[in-house]
């Protein structure tokens, strides 16, 4: 299968490039503070943040339609901010609080937005790919023009549920698009260590599904990549996989010291390819904004970042009696 590349330009407007940036820049500093509350003992359990890999969602999101699904694995913080989950609910779940998206017993890798078209957030490495194919499948069933958007990692992608789920989806022909966060590394073993076929946009070869290896680094390329692969998937042509070409900042989780990368290669990264930095650039490049319009919608997002960690420790945490709740849902 041959590297297939989005057919529209890279142009974006004033409006696109400044909402794309405050969306990105938002998403950083909200992991910034939960890295931060992590720290100060305030989170518990794992904690997988999405610094630097914040232009795959947010050009992902700039082409969704209303109805459209989200599903992805535990680094799934960025996600939810994406579709527009609140803040405060996301920080008080991380927290473990009742004011959180799941009563605060779900926390960083368990919680949902039926409101929102989010499906999570799951622990287990893989599980969320054949329900992303469910959904889909749920969505031609019902002849409902629904695309599902499901997110995972290079290390995921080595699963077999992830073939079966692939093989079901063309033989199908679901409305599903199959998003490699290809960050370069898994929990802590490069692609090239773990992988036969670097390509990972060639997974879906053997079943006949295109694929495109994008720039995910690069909010309009990612932008413009999603916009063919929803299209071919929303008009009855089934699965499309995008690789996007990411990286990840921190640790594979707050836990984890990230020794098998050096520090020069991390700065390097953040020096020439970050995906906020290079938004900016065009911004100013375009003249759509001054350096203190920039430090304005920085220093707004900061508050709201503030007041949903605020939030998030005054909300109160679950009762013990609250692990009997939410077990079981009546159905009619």
């Amino acid at each position: 299968m041959s590297k297939r590349k989005a057919k529209s330009n890279l142009d974006a407007t004033k409006d696109e490039l400044l909402a794309y940036y405050r969306d990105m820049l938002s998403i950083r500093r909200f992991e910034e503070k939960a890295g931060q509350l992590y720290g100060m003992g305030l989170i518990g359990g794992f904690c997988h943040l999405y610094i630097g890999q914040e232009a795959v969602v947010v050009g992902m999101e700039a082409v969704k339609k209303d109805g459209d699904q989200t599903i992805t694995g535990y680094r799934d913080h960025g996600h939810m901010l994406a579709c527009g989950m609140d803040p405060k609910g996301v920080m008080a779940e991380l927290t473990g609080r009742v004011g959180g998206y799941s009563k605060g017993k779900g926390g960083s890798m368990h919680m949902f937005s039926s409101e929102k078209n989010f499906y999570g957030g799951h622990g287990i490495v893989g599980a969320q790919i054949p329900l992303g194919a469910g959904l889909a499948f749920a969505n031609k069933y019902r002849g409902e023009n629904k695309v599902s958007l499901t997110y995972f990692g290079d290390g995921a992608s080595n699963q077999g549920q992830v073939f079966e789920a692939m093989n079901m989806a063309q033989l199908w022909k679901l409305p599903v698009v199959f998003i490699i966060e290809n960050n370069q590394y898994a929990m802590g073993t490069s692609v090239t260590r773990a992988h036969s076929e670097t390509h990972l946009y060639r997974r879906g070869a053997s079943f006949g599904i295109p694929g495109s290896e994008v720039d995910g680094m690069d909010v309009v390329a990612v932008r413009e990549a999603g916009r063919e692969a929803m299209e071919h998937a929303r008009t009855g042509k089934g699965p499309f996989i995008l690789e996007m070409k990411t990286y990840r900042y921190r640790g594979h989780s707050m836990s984890d010291p990230a020794k098998y990368r050096s520090r020069d290669e991390v700065d390097d990264v953040r020096e020439h390819n970050d995906p906020i930095k290079r938004c900016e650039q065009r911004i100013k490049d375009g003249g759509y904004a001054s350096g203190d319009d920039l430090k304005a919608i920085d220093k707004d997002i900061k508050r709201i970042v503030k007041e949903a960690a605020e939030f998030a420790q005054e909300s109160p945490e679950p009762a013990p009696e609250a692990l009997y709740t939410d077990i079981l849902a009546e159905v009619g």
